[in-house]
């Protein structure tokens, strides 16, 4: 036991070496790097986003997480964005991503950009504008977002499944996981508030309805009656069923989040494993009794920390001429 606990201390510390490398780029970005090569870049990608968010409101969620997906998996280089090929399956293909949309909505404000300022602003870039933007189109905090990315050329599917925290993470799990990318305590509860737009796939939380511990029963760290109403909404081995993740107002960015963990009313075991840890309960306790009074104002520095993940800069990767593709 002492051994295995060696281990893993060794291990964390490794992979935060390595996360502080990976980030060491992230200087290199700046607010306004555009301003002189492609001034009006910004502008024309929030007008795109919001053209689409304006019909479908419930794409912002998955425009949000996919920038998370995208960080968390070779940093925040758009690899996310890559389609597979016939000798390689990209990240798209992973099993936490197989659920995400909005591919249309990033190759439309790259194909507005490129059409007035071709071969320069990044894929990786602009997935992290329609992500400010998503957010603040559901009525949640602005941010202005460091830009200066470069995309990079490899996306694997194995790796998108060992570096995303899964939705039954338990809290040790997901306090290491985000420590390997350079993330603290206060980051990952301010970060899974984002958890307040959105639906989900039944199949992601059934276990803790049906079959928690494999004896047939519930998790019981989930309020009884909300189980109940989660269950006459998710029959077992449902695969198309969604449900909102913050009911009532999940198409709006607000702080109901913590008020519902607060309850044991969290959606996935990430969520209820929030009241595990002493620093995460206290927030989650705070933002729900006082109306998430710093919420939006954490969430937009989580935000910019989450956005400085593994950029590549410089002479790095590449500006791709579409996001889906490497160039030739």
């Amino acid at each position: 036991m002492a051994s295995y606990k060696l281990y893993s201390l060794v291990l964390l510390q490794l992979l935060l070496v390595l996360s502080a490398f990976e980030s060491g780029n992230a200087h290199s970005l700046k607010i306004g790097f555009y301003k002189r090569t492609c001034p009006s870049a910004e502008t024309v990608i929030t007008k795109t986003t919001y053209q689409y968010i304006s019909r479908a409101p419930t794409l912002a969620a998955s425009l949000l997480r996919m920038h998370f997906h995208d960080c968390f998996v070779r940093g925040c280089d758009g690899s996310v964005l890559l389609n597979s090929t016939t000798n390689n399956q990209a990240e798209k293909a992973a099993i936490p991503n197989l659920s995400l949309t909005g591919f249309n909505v990033i190759d439309a404000a790259k194909s507005a950009v490129e059409k007035i300022c071709p071969g320069v602003v990044s894929c990786a870039d602009i997935l992290a504008l329609v992500a400010r933007d998503a957010v603040a189109l559901s009525h949640g905090p602005v941010w202005e977002v460091p830009t200066g990315r470069r995309d990079g050329k490899v996306s694997t599917a194995l790796e998108a499944l060992t570096n995303l925290p899964p939705p039954f993470a338990n809290i040790t799990q997901l306090k290491f996981a985000f420590a390997a990318k350079g993330l603290n305590v206060k980051d990952l509860v301010v970060l899974s508030g984002g958890h307040t737009i959105g639906r989900s796939f039944c199949a992601a939380f059934t276990n803790r309805l049906y079959n928690f511990t494999g004896r047939g029963d519930t998790d019981p760290t989930l309020d009884p009656s909300y189980a109940a109403a989660l269950r006459k909404k998710c029959k077992p081995n449902d695969f198309t069923t969604r449900v909102e993740m913050d009911p009532g107002s999940f198409k709006t960015f607000d702080e109901d989040y913590y008020t519902i963990v607060a309850k044991r009313r969290g959606l996935f075991q990430s969520d209820a494993a929030l009241l595990d840890d002493l620093e995460t309960k206290t927030y989650v306790k705070l933002q729900a009794s006082t109306h998430g009074s710093t919420f939006a104002k954490d969430f937009a520095q989580s935000m910019v920390k989450m956005g400085n993940i593994g950029v590549l800069t410089g002479k790095a990767g590449e500006i791709r001429k579409h996001c889906a593709l490497v160039n030739l």
